[in-house]
């Protein structure tokens, strides 16, 4: 699947667009853009949330270059343009979360380290910032990084954190971790603006249900429980208290302050014990904060101004 363009989203000038094989049977899809500006203040890899896209980025993207930086980006597996894992379905699943990291080692050794200049930065939304924080750092992760929010405990099941882990441990012992998560699936989709927990922005909100309708592919559906199983042990490391010391990256950790899908108290937990990591909040953000209005972004873009010094920006007029 080549980059998806609708009149509101056209694709940044550019760009350098295909598939890495990451393993027999497995494609991953990504998309690189060069600086817009003549000096190279390194490369940002963009590292997106759970169900979610390249095209989504495309408004970031643009930002970034015109800040100096080259810009790659993928789509996980099990979602985007990728490769799905469960045959006929559009279900997102995955074994474990450090599975991811094959993904990322060939992102980087096909994609970024070739062609993008030196130093790498990583902007990890949601499910992206535990992939990278795994036991065995890739070259992405190990490198200055900026990941703006971990995902965390999920508020999603009313029922206890160790409840769900268990079940959905055992449940794929049993061989069931390819069955979507109980419950209805249309919950795990969301192309209604008002209530939406994403963002408060309208505009940028249809704009990415335009893309979706203009390639209705690029959308997974409910998580497997595989998926759940995976992300609660994502959780369980995250939270141990000798874990977070042993994360040297620098990392900033931007919080939504009204975010409705991770908890924020989790986030805060984890800052708290991160070396080289410190958290800021953004009041008023719902969780998608670079799909929000521009006041909330603006604040985002300064807290990432000042993370990543000597950063020059042509402004538009």
């Amino acid at each position: 699947m080549t980059l998806v363009a609708t009149p509101k989203n056209p694709v940044p000038l550019g760009a350098s667009a295909g598939y890495l094989d990451v393993r027999k049977g497995i494609k991953v899809r990504y998309a690189s853009w060069q600086s817009a500006l003549r000096e190279r203040r390194g490369t940002v890899c963009i590292f997106p949330g759970r169900n979610e896209f390249i095209e989504k980025y495309f408004e970031v993207v643009g930002e970034l270059r015109r800040r100096g930086f080259a810009v790659a980006i993928l789509d996980w597996r099990g979602q985007g343009g990728s490769t799905r894992l469960v045959r006929g379905s559009s279900r997102g699943h995955v074994r474990s979360f450090v599975d991811y990291e094959e993904d990322i080692h060939q992102f980087m050794k096909g994609v970024v380290l070739p062609d993008c200049p030196m130093p790498y930065y990583a902007l990890a939304h949601s499910m992206s910032a535990p992939i990278l924080y795994t036991p065995r750092p890739s070259a992405a992760a190990g490198s200055t990084g900026s990941p703006r929010r971990p995902w965390s405990n999920s508020p999603a099941y009313r029922l206890p954190q160790t409840v769900c882990a268990g079940l959905a441990t055992g449940l794929s012992l049993m061989g069931l971790g390819k069955q979507a998560v109980p419950g209805d699936s249309s919950a795990w989709t969301c192309d209604v603006f008002e209530g939406n927990p994403l963002t408060s922005d309208r505009e940028r909100f249809y704009r990415n249900v335009e893309v979706l309708d203009a390639a209705p592919g690029l959308a997974a559906g409910p998580p497997t429980i595989g998926w759940l199983h995976a992300a609660f042990d994502a959780m369980a490391r995250l939270e141990s208290e000798k874990y977070a010391p042993k994360i040297r990256v620098p990392s900033l950790l931007v919080v939504a302050g009204d975010d409705r899908i991770v908890s924020n108290k989790a986030i805060e937990a984890l800052s708290s014990r991160l070396r080289a990591g410190t958290q800021i909040v953004l009041r008023g953000a719902r969780h998608e904060i670079l799909q929000e209005r521009d006041a909330i972004r603006e604040q985002f873009w300064a807290a990432f101004d000042a993370f990543a010094p000597g950063v020059a920006i042509k402004r538009t007029a």
